[in-house]
């Protein structure tokens, strides 16, 4: 009979440190380093697939080359947006473990499994790093998303004249590679619908598959923006309680001195009186 309590007992302490346990993990800082993790890993990986099937795109059907020396031509640009991506994903991986570490040590019920903490000024000094900061990384991220949609616009338009070539038979519809800013205006690197390089393209996987990687890398920089915007939400709800408890303390602490001089005053008098009595 003992056994079984003991038993019960210890199945009851498991159970409450489970729940205090779930109940101290900042659940919207989990969902926001979720979301930014999924949008970071499909615009990075993504992204530099997409930017090999254009390099491969460029040198089979657009018989491009690459310059001999230090010239800054298209693929070195590629090149140099790679290493950006490898600097991206490093970065806002480390970034979203700060942020929730930063979650933890905020939450609310993070006082349930450690007791009262103190807010110190720089905790909240860490707080408003972390909103401006965020903030920054939102603005950044809203430009890598515009700047994704103009390769999307680009294959949208190499793809719509493959499609219309083969609704319009006799159509000699070409693409230059000048018009988006790709090579120099001397330079004439163009397709049209009538060569066999154009024919040999659209019936090629490489496009279809670059088209849309670049597609998912675009929705990926936008999950970016929105889980920067949901930290945002978070950063400010866990600045508001920081202040809040930061109050509430400096509250506590003149309220336990008061007390602690009235306790020592009633003391005092206790003492004259039993002196005079005696």
């Amino acid at each position: 009979m003992e056994e079984n309590m003991e038993e019960g007992q210890t199945q009851k302490g498991c159970f409450e440190c489970c729940i205090k346990c779930l109940g101290g993990i900042p659940y919207a800082s989990l969902i926001a380093t979720i979301l930014l993790y999924a949008g970071v890993a499909l615009f990075c990986g993504c992204g530099h697939e997409a930017l090999s099937g254009t390099v491969t795109i460029l040198q089979t059907y657009f018989e491009m080359a690459r310059t001999a020396g230090d010239t800054l031509d298209v693929f070195t640009m590629i090149d140099i947006f790679k290493y950006v991506i490898y600097g991206i994903a490093a970065a806002f991986f480390v970034y979203g473990i700060l942020l929730m570490v930063e979650g933890f040590f905020t939450t609310g019920a993070i006082k349930d499994l450690y007791g009262d903490f103190k807010i110190t000024t720089c905790g909240r000094c860490v707080s408003a790093w972390f909103i401006m900061l965020t903030y920054l990384f939102m603005l950044a991220w809203l430009g890598v998303t515009a700047f994704t949609s103009l390769p999307v616009y680009m294959y949208f338009n190499l793809w719509t004249i493959c499609r219309n070539s083969t609704l319009m038979e006799g159509a000699n519809l070409c693409l230059d590679l000048r018009q988006f800013g790709i090579v120099t205006i001397g330079e004439e690197k163009k397709v049209c619908t009538v060569s066999e390089n154009f024919l040999r393209m659209c019936e090629s996987t490489e496009l279809n598959m670059t088209f849309h990687l670049f597609i998912v890398a675009l929705a990926g920089a936008g999950a970016a923006v929105i889980a920067m915007v949901h930290y945002l939400m978070v950063l400010s709800a866990n600045w508001a309680y920081v202040k809040d408890a930061c109050r509430m303390q400096k509250y506590e602490d003149i309220k336990s001195k008061e007390e602690q001089e009235l306790h020592d005053i009633h003391s005092t008098r206790s003492k004259e009186r039993l002196n005079a009595y005696t």
